[in-house]
């Protein structure tokens, strides 16, 4: 995937597009997120992307104006998602060049797929590899590295810990759920090791360990995005 453009993701309501962006990341994909249809127009220009995945109802030009200035210039798929379910709206779509259309309510599993295969993507190569800051975490590899210092070394309960939490971007968990899902039966598995171990991965991580987040009362919570 690496290899290609990021897919642009033009969305305007914030929990749906954060969502998006999350599970686009978690897949391995390079993202670029535009919020209003003159942004979108900006960042395809900026960068051509691999695949759009486009709404309809868009502060400025809204997506029906997007397809229409992107017909016959932009040569990639198209996904429209929408909660727009009527069969005009579909039609007028598939009419100005949109290769699929999802309607919203979706699940995120199904958004994949039709990505997958709008890019002739096989399944069994499409790696889940997540990405922020200088850290690559390979989830199919059980792998962890930084740019310029190579793999993370990690301890197997380190590598347990970190991969539940990216695993479940944006949750917060408790360090139960953490030690009985992440940690050995034959081990300590009580609170303050889970905090031994997180703290351990946030240092071995450097300042990209910081989206390893402590949920007060809670326990941990991984965000794939900066705090404000």
């Amino acid at each position: 995937m690496d290899s290609q453009g990021p897919i642009l993701v033009v969305e305007d309501d914030p929990p749906i597009a954060a969502g998006i962006v999350r599970g686009l990341k978690l897949a391995g994909f390079q993202v670029t997120l535009a919020t209003d249809g003159y942004l979108a127009l900006e960042a395809a220009l900026k960068e051509p992307p691999a695949l759009v995945v486009l709404d309809l109802n868009l502060p400025g030009p809204d997506g029906f104006a997007l397809l229409e200035a992107w017909h016959h210039r932009l040569h990639v798929p198209i996904i429209v998602l929408s909660a727009r379910q009527e069969l005009e709206a579909r039609l007028r779509s598939f009419g100005l060049g949109a290769a699929d259309y999802l309607a919203k309510p979706f699940w995120m599993e199904e958004l994949l797929a039709r990505i997958r295969a709008r890019l002739r993507l096989p399944e069994t190569n499409a790696r889940r590899v997540l990405t922020w800051a200088d850290v690559r975490v390979d989830l199919d590899a059980r792998s962890v590295s930084r740019e310029d210092q190579g793999l993370v070394p990690l301890t197997r309960h380190e590598l347990d810990v970190l991969l539940y939490l990216v695993e479940r971007p944006g949750r917060a968990l408790t360090r139960e759920q953490i030690a009985d899902q992440a940690l050995p039966l034959n081990e300590e598995r009580d609170a303050r090791t889970v905090d031994s171990h997180v703290a351990r991965i946030r240092k071995k991580l450097g300042p990209a360990g910081a989206r390893l987040r402590t949920a007060w009362g809670i326990g941990y919570r991984f965000d794939l995005e900066d705090a404000p």
